[in-house]
This record gives structure tokens, C-alpha cells and sequence, in this order.
């Protein structure tokens, strides 16, 4: 029902010609047809030219007699018989049956009054069959002109209201029901067709979710249908077309810039690892358990598989059975001991002839152990003011919590199976698994995560054993640092064999080496564990020699009363391999082991790039030769460490914001003294580490062929010896100290026993071939 407003305004009709008075020729008139008195038809009136307009009264104020009738009359075009079967009006009862409950504001109809639609044509037939009956009040035809008149004016103010009913109509959101399965109708309903009329309207049919699904309806899901959707309108204006176009514009420019800029921060050298940019692991092992089967006491404990961040290749059945005081949980009952790692080498079940078969090992360093400028991702998001600078540092600001889910993406995403099988392709057949104590057990005021790497290491293992390669375990922290170092837990000063605690952490360590060589004397480690490292590194040069050899001694001893038969590896100190000559050579099943690089020794960063591959092939063969023989050494010897680097330049390789050699920004550090002059082969101004850190696609071909030939040479005189292992298989952006990344870039061998260089031959002259001293 339109609102007061919309209602049309009437002429009052002028007195008829008679004389008499309106009201007694409509009383007359009832009497005449036993028409009731309180259905008088609406009176007309004329307003008188001296009258100003009347004001149209608003919806509030308006009143209407209960009796009064309508005051609208509709101009129909169609016939009569057209108006009686298609047009057919609701009476006043009827619409009040089907809208009971209309509120306080709205208008109501007496149960008397008629439609509001009247036909004019209906109206004149009145007048006309009843003129005789009526001749004594007969209208004029000045009155019949005027009627005419106002007849015409209504008719054209009905087809503006239908327009406007029309618009309205489009604007009106209809909210149709879903049916999920089936196409469903709703409720037929009466409602204002098209032509101003009343009647049965049906709703639109509402389109399924199945059928949307098969695709044989445009029907948007949800069943909702605008007024716009149903007219073909189009459902976006021009401004809103013009803003999604700018949102595109500014996606398509800055989107790329941000990748290169991610690309650039995150490898700006070319490394072939991540710390934890991969996916999260699907954890698929767990479908099958319930965490009903967890016991109560283990819940969100090292040993409930469902608060681990990564199960694969776990077995996630519940245990708590340890040896040695170490869980098994995540360990398979079986293993397979028959695989080789490549055609040259004897399966896992079959003796290794160490100090005849040389080792061709590679390390999986900064994944157990920490080390920054391996993943610098985990450090270089904090201020150097913060001083984070290490795995104790990163994990006492990280806290508790958050420590244990940054450091132990890091274990699931940085070194994973498929680095094991790329190892075993690359021609490797061993690796070098570092890890710290904190994967065994904490101690008071430590921060570290503690046990979580236990697991990954039993895994590591397993995937070793897996692609047949044999496994040197390295425990590269002890309690205290042993050599004060970051990679050892905790840069600063030494507190293991030395200050208050040094004592202590000593006994600590060699508790820590009865649970774990109980733990890898079982039966399964037996062919895959080859060898077993009592201390990374320990910085001799700092410590008491004596109480150094003394401790090894004993933690030596320790793993033989385990019931440990493989052979036991022990640094070097950095005394030099020819101190070692007599000393722990009373104990057999021990090797040497020797880290050898030339850039962190001032006098070995200073040769030119011809004299480098000289060293290797002399220096370094010189010395292991010299540690082979047992009256000049100590005796089986191999080399645990090495790079083909020869720039110390590499981001944070002196500790976190310390310099470099090379460019003489070196400050003093647990590690070194100040360096404060360049010591590049031109110790000059001129000495830059930008070309030695560019991304290895800008490497001239000559430089290329120089790293080749470094680490050719490097190889080739430690096979002297029992051979070597690589530092290290990946890093985030070192590519000098990433075989990985080396391999992709052409600067160390596709295969580990396919070399053209093996110091035979004379060392070119690569000044001469235009290569920089200084870069």
C-alpha cells in the first residue's frame, strides 16, 4: 500500500442545476436502491478559485472515518471482461485476512469499505442506467466535462505510482531458501503484480548446491539472487570497476619488487638452503592413533607425537622405554644394513678399510648445532645492540615456547631425506652429523630447546642408513662451550676444563658420553655409526693441554666399557698436528681429527691464488703424511673440515657483526684478535669482499676455475690420509662453504671421485689470467 503522499488529490463536483442540495440528492438516490447509509459514495469537492491549495497532510497527522471509502480511482484500458479474469481485486476482508498483524503506524480499512480500484467505465454505466430512475438530479455537461477531466488526470498519475512500484520492485533484494539435494519452490504468495493489481505471484525457482556443483546453473552459490542479477543489470558501477583496476595495477608493480627484494636478503650469494621457509609437514602416521593412547603422564611431553612439529618417518607409537637413559620413541624395531652408497665402496654390513679406502664425507653443519653464518635468517632479524649472536642468545630471547617452534622447524626443514639422497648421488659415502648436549639433557640457567634434536638425529641416522652412508657422530657442544665459539652453544669465555664450573662440566660431559655410547652400542648402530667424536674443536691454545688429554683419555675409556667398537675420533686442538705425536697412543680405535683452512691463519690468507692450490697440494699433504707416521704424529689421521673459500668475507663467519680479515675490519673477539689492516694478497685499500660474496652466476670463468682447482687439490692431499669431510653440505647464502650450491654452480665436482686436477700437475698462473688479488 503506497504511502499517504502518493494519494491523489480530488475536485470538489458543483452543486447539481436543480437546486437541490448534494446531500439530499444522494440521500434520495439510496432510497431509490436500498443502497445502506453508511456506504455513500466519496464525496467531491471543487476547490474555490479565492481558496489558496490545500497542503497535502503528512502520514502522522492524516485520520480516516472507518466508513470513508477510497478516494483513487484507476483508469483501465482493458475490457470489461478482461478486468473480471485477469484483474480480479481483493476485498477489503480478504486482505485483512492475509495481513493480520499490521503495526500501531500503519493505516487501517474498515471491514466496510470497498477496493480502491474503480473502473471509470463501471462508474458512467451507473450514471447512464440510472438517469431515468434518477432524472430529477441529472449532471450537467459542464460537470461531465470536468469529471472527464479528472478521469484523465488520475489515469496518468496511476501509471506514475505503477513506475515507481516497478523501480521499487527492482531495488528489493529477494532472499531465496536452498534446498541442499533438490530444487525446491517457495511458498506461493499474494503480492502486487506489475499492473498495480493483487494476486498469486510465485517466487523464483532456487538452484541446489549439487547442481551448482555439476555446473548446470549460473546461479551464484548461496541461492541469493539481486534485482540487478535477475534484469541482467550489470553488478559493479564504473567507479568501483576503476578502483578494482588500481588494486591490480598496484599488485602487478609491487608483488615483484618484493620478491626481488626477499630474493636479494635471503640469498645474496647463492645458497642452496632454507632454515624454515618450506611447507609444514602433513604429519599423515598420526590418522592412525588416538591420543587416547597416550598415557596421561605423557601428555605434552617430549614423548606425545602429537605435539611434535613433524612426524614423518617417526614411528609416533607410544613408548617410554629408553637405553642408556634415551628414548627410542620414533624408532622403527627393524633396519636394513645391505644398501651402498655408491659402486665403490662395500655395503654398510661389510668392513670399511679405514687408512686404505679413503673417506670422501661431506658435513650437515648448522642443523643440530646451530651456527650463524649458516642460517643468518635466524639472526639478522635483530638489532646489533640485542647481541644475538648465538643458539643461547636466540634461544633466551625467543623464550621458551616460541624457541622450541622456530628452532624446531629449523630441524625438520633445513636437512630432510632428500638431502641424504643428494648426498648419496653426489658420490659421498659418509657425512659427519654434528649435534650439541642440549639433545640429550639441560642444565640449570640454560635456555637451549631441550631434547627436541634427539629425534632428528635418530632420524638422521636412519635416513643415512637408508641411502648407505656411514655416520660420524660429532658432539660439538659439551657443557661451558669448550672452546667459547658460537657453534658451540654459547660465544664467550671457556667454561668447560676451565673457570668455577670448569670442573663440573667436565664430569658433565663425560656423563653425557656414558648415556650416549650405552645408547649407539646397540646392535643397530653397530655398521652405520662408524665413527664417534668425543669433543668438537676444544680450544687448546686457551685450556691446559694436559688436563685436555687427560679427559679424553677418559671419555675414550667410557665408550669402550659401553660396548663401543667403532672408532673414536678426537680434535686436534689447533696445536698442531705434530704435538700429537705420543700422546693418547696407548689407546687403540682412536683418529685424529684435523680441520684445515687457509683463511682464518694471517699468513696463509695473504698467498696469492697460485700459491693457495700450491699449499693444498703440498702443505697439506706435508702434514698428512707427517700425522700418518707415528714416530713424526700421532698416527691415523683424517680432516673433518675444509672449504674451498678463500676470502673470510662470508656474513657472520667471524661471529655475528665482527668483519673480516680480508678487508681489515676484524674486531677483537673470543675467537681472534683484532685485524684492523687489510690482509688480502694487495693488503691495500683495494681489498673488497663485494665480488667474493656476489652471487656465483657473476664469477669470471677464471675464478671458477680456480675454486675448482682448490678444492680439487684440498681433496686430493687429504686422501692421503684416511680423507675428509666437506664444511658443509648447505648453507642459506654461503656458496663457497655450500657443496651444494658449489655443484649447482660449477665450482666443485658433480661426483666426488671425478676430478681433473690431483696435484700432479703444475698450478697455472692465475694473476697472469687476469684474476684480482683483491677482488
Amino acid at each position: 500500500m503506497p504511502s499517504p503522499s502518493h494519494r491523489n488529490v480530488q475536485t470538489r463536483p458543483t452543486r447539481p442545476s436543480n437546486g437541490r442540495t448534494r446531500h439530499a440528492a444522494e440521500r434520495e438516490e439510496r432510497k431509490e436502491h436500498g443502497t445502506p447509509e453508511n456506504s455513500r459514495t466519496p464525496k467531491r469537492r471543487t476547490q474555490s478559485p479565492e481558496r489558496s491549495p490545500r497542503r497535502e497532510r503528512t502520514p502522522q497527522k492524516r485520520t480516516r472515518s472507518p466508513d470513508r471509502r477510497s478516494r483513487r480511482i484507476v483508469v483501465e484500458e482493458e475490457n470489461e471482461s478482461e478486468s473480471e479474469s485477469e484483474l480480479e481485486p481483493r476485498t477489503p476482508q480478504k486482505r485483512r485476512e492475509k495481513s493480520p498483524a499490521r503495526t500501531a503506524q500503519t493505516r487501517r480499512r474498515s471491514p466496510e469499505r470497498k477496493s480502491k480500484k474503480f473502473v471509470v467505465e463501471e462508474k458512467h454505466k451507473s450514471y447512464e442506467s440510472d438517469t431515468t430512475a434518477r432524472s430529477s438530479n441529472p449532471l450537467s455537461i459542464d460537470s461531465l466535462a470536468k469529471l472527464d477531466a479528472l478521469n484523465e488526470k488520475t489515469g496518468g498519475q496511476v501509471k506514475e505510482r505503477e513506475k515507481r512500484d516497478r523501480v521499487w520492485s527492482e531495488k528489493k533484494t529477494v532472499k531465496e531458501k536452498v534446498v541442499t539435494g533438490r530444487v525446491a519452490k517457495e511458498k506461493v504468495k499474494h503480492r502486487r503484480r506489475s499492473d498495480g493489481t493483487y494476486g498469486k505471484v510465485e517466487r523464483r525457482r532456487v538452484v541446489s548446491g549439487p547442481l551448482l556443483e555439476e555446473g548446470r546453473s549460473k546461479r551464484a552459490r548461496g541461492g541469493f539472487v539481486s534485482a540487478d542479477e535477475r534484469k541482467g543489470k550489470r553488478r559493479f558501477g564504473k567507479r568501483c570497476w576503476i578502483a578494482f583496476g588500481v588494486v591490480v595495477l598496484l599488485l602487478i608493480i609491487l608483488i615483484p619488487v618484493a620478491i626481488v627484494v626477499s630474493k636479494k636478503k635471503s640469498a645474496p650469494s647463492g645458497g642452496s638452503g632454507s632454515s624454515t621457509s618450506g611447507s609444514d609437514p602433513s604429519n599423515s602416521n598420526l590418522n592412525g592413533v588416538s591420543e587416547n593412547d597416550i598415557p596421561t603422564a605423557a601428555k605434552n611431553t617430549i614423548l606425545d607425537p602429537f605435539t611434535w612439529y613433524d612426524t614423518t618417518n617417526f614411528n609416533v607409537t607410544y613408548t617410554n622405554d629408553t637405553v642408556g637413559g634415551l628414548s627410542i620413541m620414533g624408532l622403527n624395531s627393524t633396519w636394513n644394513d645391505t644398501t651402498q652408497a655408491n659402486q665403490f665402496v662395500p655395503a654398510l654390513n661389510q668392513v670399511w678399510a679405514y687408512g686404505t679406502m679413503p673417506i670422501r664425507g661431506v658435513n650437515l653443519g648448522g642443523w643440530l648445532s646451530i651456527e650463524p653464518f649458516i642460517t643468518p635468517s635466524l639472526f639478522n632479524t635483530y638489532q646489533s645492540n640485542q647481541n644475538i649472536v648465538d643458539e643461547y642468545t636466540l634461544s633466551n630471547i625467543l623464550g621458551p615456547t616460541k624457541a622450541a617452534q622456530v628452532i624446531e622447524k629449523h630441524y625438520s626443514q633445513f636437512i630432510t631425506e632428500d638431502d641424504f639422497a643428494s648426498i648419496q648421488a653426489a658420490g659421498f659415502d659418509h657425512v659427519r652429523i654434528p649435534y650439541s648436549y642440549w639433545a640429550v639433557t639441560t642444565y640449570p640457567g640454560d635456555p637451549y630447546v631441550p631434547k627436541i634434536s634427539w629425534r632428528y638425529l635418530l632420524r638422521g641416522i636412519e635416513y643415512a642408513r637408508q641411502y648407505g652412508l656411514r655416520v660420524n657422530l660429532d658432539l660439538h657442544a659439551l657443557p661451558g662451550s669448550q672452546n667459547g665459539w658460537n657453534h658451540s652453544g654459547r660465544q664467550g669465555p671457556i667454561g668447560w676444563l676451565n673457570g668455577t664450573d670448569g670442573a663440573l662440566n667436565a664430569q658433565r660431559s663425560l656423563d653425557l658420553h656414558t648415556q650416549l655410547s650405552t645408547f649407539f652400542a646397540q646392535p643397530r648402530y653397530q655398521n652405520v655409526i662408524t665413527i664417534y667424536g668425543l669433543v668438537n674443536e676444544p680450544k687448546m691454545t686457551a685450556l691446559s693441554q694436559s688436563a685436555v688429554v687427560d679427559w679424553t683419555a677418559s671419555a675414550a675409556q667410557i665408550v669402550r666399557k659401553s660396548g663401543m667398537n667403532q672408532t673414536v675420533a678426537f680434535g686436534d686442538g689447533f696445536l698442531g698436528i705434530e704435538k700429537w705425536q705420543g700422546q693418547l697412543q696407548g689407546i687403540s680405535g682412536l683418529v685424529l681429527d684435523a680441520h684445515e683452512y687457509t683463511i682464518f691463519d694471517a699468513g696463509l690468507i695473504a698467498l696469492n691464488h697460485t700459491a693457495k692450490v700450491q699449499y693444498a697440494c703440498t702443505g697439506w699433504t706435508g702434514q698428512m703424511k707427517l700425522s700418518e707416521d707415528t714416530t713424526t704424529g700421532y698416527g691415523p689421521t683424517l680432516c673433518g673440515e675444509w672449504s674451498q673459500a678463500d676470502t673470510d668475507c662470508t656474513t657472520y663467519l667471524n661471529d655475528v657483526n665482527a668483519g673480516t680479515r680480508w678487508e681489515g675490519t676484524l674486531q677483537s673477539t673470543d675467537r681472534t684478535v683484532a685485524v684492523l689492516s687489510p690482509d688480502c694478497p694487495s693488503k691495500s685499500s683495494s681489498c673488497s669482499c663485494s665480488s667474493a660474496n656476489a652471487n656465483p652466476s657473476s664469477y669470471s670463468n677464471t675464478y671458477k676455475s680456480w675454486l675448482m682447482m682448490n678444492a680439487e687439490a684440498q681433496m686430493s692431499s687429504f686422501e692421503s690420509a684416511w680423507g675428509w669431510f666437506y664444511w658443509t653440505w648447505t648453507t642459506e647464502s654461503a656458496t663457497q662453504w655450500d657443496w651444494k650450491a658449489g655443484m649447482a654452480n660449477g665450482i666443485l665436482p658433480s661426483k666426488t671421485w671425478n676430478r681433473n686436477f690431483n696435484c700432479t700437475s703444475a698450478v697455472p698462473d692465475f694473476a697472469g689470467q687476469g684474476l684480482s688479488e683483491n677482488y
